[in-house]
């Protein structure tokens, strides 16, 4: 019988914004990270240092203790978090359908000649199973 690893935590929206300071930074203390948070929006330190703590007990991030400052950096990779919240998305509201997913996105806002070639180039890709 075989076994299903846990699934892996989706980040909520604040979370979110904070995988996205480190996916663009690399590892990062909670002060470097607050920096970042603040310029934009006026987070407070003490904030963000929760949210990164409950992170990594949620399993995250990761956190290197060794130093005075402790470095956290995210547990997975920006591409592999967005592939599980699409997939999330794809049955919670799709029904699984990717073509709907798609319309929807597209239909949602104007899209430039350049994704549009791009969407089609990716399209042609996974069509030939190059991917």
């Amino acid at each position: 019988m075989s076994r299903k690893r846990p699934a892996q935590p989706r980040p909520t929206a604040a979370e979110l914004e904070i995988l996205g300071v480190l996916w663009g930074t690399g590892p990062a203390t909670v002060r470097q990270v607050h920096e970042v948070l603040e310029s934009r929006r006026g987070a407070g330190y003490t904030t963000v240092l929760k949210l990164m703590q409950i992170m990594a007990e949620k399993g995250l991030l990761e956190r290197e203790e060794s130093a005075r400052a402790h470095v956290y950096k995210p547990v997975l990779r920006q591409e592999d978090t967005q592939r599980q919240l699409v997939d999330d998305l794809l049955e919670k509201v799709f029904g699984g359908s990717a073509s709907q997913l798609v319309m929807r996105a597209l239909s949602g806002r104007r899209t430039s000649k350049k994704e549009m070639a791009e969407i089609r180039r990716m399209l042609d890709e996974y069509e030939g199973g190059r991917r």
